[in-house]
């Protein structure tokens, strides 16, 4: 059964590249999801303005029973009184009426303002969206190095865990058999041990690294991911040549807010305007001492239609200066924005040079690093050899492995901080999708 079961424990462990870990989060992750949804919604804005324009068609029904008619005074000559007053019932006691009314706007400025808005507003949330997808990129790539470099010390830590095990062993069989002190047995076991408790912390910075980056991507926690051993590429970068920051995504948005805000200022100008509307309607209206439904004249219920067309006129004259105030609002609204579209393009320009510069030095850093890792090898080798035969002390041991162990490190961290700025420089191009070919 155990042997049945581990190729299905096998195929469970979901192994991730950065191209894979991108397109899962862009088809899992919240945030891309709402984003997908809000563009869809906009489609429901453009027809929500849109059915202003459109003829509004409602039917009516009541009925009202009257216990109680109201008396009027009317003159006596209408019924042979003259020179008295008769109060009489007008009316009856049951009436119901059913009916269908239109009403259609002739001219609505603040209708016509709307629909463009609308038409504005879904090209805002698409590239809102775009937005979205380049921080779910920048997030889970900036994740997906992270983990590679903590597996890749964990991997430094197991193999010097290897080496030290064995020099341990070596030592132990020497003590044994009286060729060696008992206090380098013992130093050797805290160091061992040291190593140990060192690979125990990575293994637990690496599984909490891991659950970052399921979260950024949308995934399971409780998935098992494996990430290829492939070696990280330092490749040139084109450097000299500055982005043209009015195509990034971050200042395209603010531009359609500033259409947006626009449209919003438009839209409160137009309650200066005057609006004209047809309304027509049709009614059947039924009158008698009962109620109406399924009654005949013979029973005193009398059933008749009436229609009326009109034209609705409304002129704004004095409104306390309120249009005027929310207009001044709406000025300041696109004042702020601009304001941000100048901080925004600064900050844009920043990103590039800092990524520049970062570069730069990471691969200075790198190349440094490189040559310290061969030659802290070449230093561990020669002193493992010169302690077996005796011409090395046991701290000169020690101190190189960790030199070795602290070049090592050096050197990922190096290219930790090469690929994080490389991340920088393709989102200060606006060309993080290519991340994913």
């Amino acid at each position: 059964m155990v042997l049945l079961a581990a190729p299905t424990l096998q195929a469970q462990v979901k192994e991730l590249t950065l191209k894979d870990a991108i397109t899962y989060a862009l088809e899992n992750k919240a945030d891309s999801r709402k984003a997908k949804l809000a563009i869809e919604n906009s489609e429901y804005q453009i027809q929500e303005v849109r059915a202003r324009a459109l003829p509004t068609v409602t039917a009516n029904g009541n009925v009202t029973y009257n216990p109680i008619l109201q008396l009027n005074a009317l003159p006596g000559d209408f019924f042979g009184a003259p020179g008295t007053t008769i109060l009489a019932p007008l009316g009856q006691k049951w009436t119901s009426t059913a009916g269908v009314n239109l009403t259609q706007n002739i001219f609505d400025q603040s209708v016509f303002t709307g629909l463009k808005a609308a038409k504005t507003t879904r090209e805002f949330y698409q590239i809102n969206a775009q937005l979205t997808e380049e921080q779910v990129i920048e997030r889970v790539a900036n994740n997906y190095y992270q983990v590679f470099v903590q597996r890749q010390k964990l991997a430094v830590i197991d193999s010097n865990f290897v080496n030290t095990t064995k020099v341990r062993n070596i030592i132990k069989g020497q003590y044994e058999n009286g060729l060696a002190k008992k206090i380098d047995l013992d130093r050797m076991n805290v160091n061992l041990s040291n190593i140990n408790t060192q690979r125990q912390q990575l293994i637990n910075a690496v599984q909490l690294q891991e659950n970052s980056l399921k979260f950024y991507m949308g995934m399971p926690i409780e998935t098992p991911i494996k990430i290829p051993n492939t070696q990280f590429e330092v490749t040139p970068l084109a450097l000299s040549e500055a982005p043209d920051v009015t195509q990034r995504t971050e200042y395209q948005l603010l531009k359609k807010q500033d259409e947006l805000y626009n449209y919003q200022k438009k839209s409160i100008i137009a309650e200066y305007y005057p609006t004209l509307a047809l309304t027509a309607g049709y009614n059947y209206i039924g009158q008698g001492p009962q109620l109406p439904w399924f009654a005949t004249p013979a029973d005193g219920v009398h059933w008749s239609d009436y229609s009326a067309i009109g034209l609705n006129l409304k002129v704004p004259i004095f409104n306390g200066f309120g249009t005027r105030a929310r207009v001044r609002k709406a000025t300041i609204d696109i004042q702020k924005n601009e304001e941000d579209i100048k901080d925004t393009k600064l900050s844009l320009d920043l990103a590039f040079e800092n990524a520049k510069t970062q570069i730069n030095n990471s691969i200075i850093t790198i190349n440094n690093q490189k040559e310290n890792v061969k030659l802290a090898q070449e230093v561990l080798d020669n002193t493992q050899n010169n302690y077996q035969n005796g011409l090395a002390t046991l701290t000169d041991l020690l101190d190189s492995e960790n030199s070795y162990i602290e070049a090592q490190n050096n050197y990922t961290t190096a290219l930790l901080d090469f690929k994080l700025a490389e991340i920088q420089l393709i989102k200060a191009k606006g060309q993080l999708k290519t991340l994913l070919n």
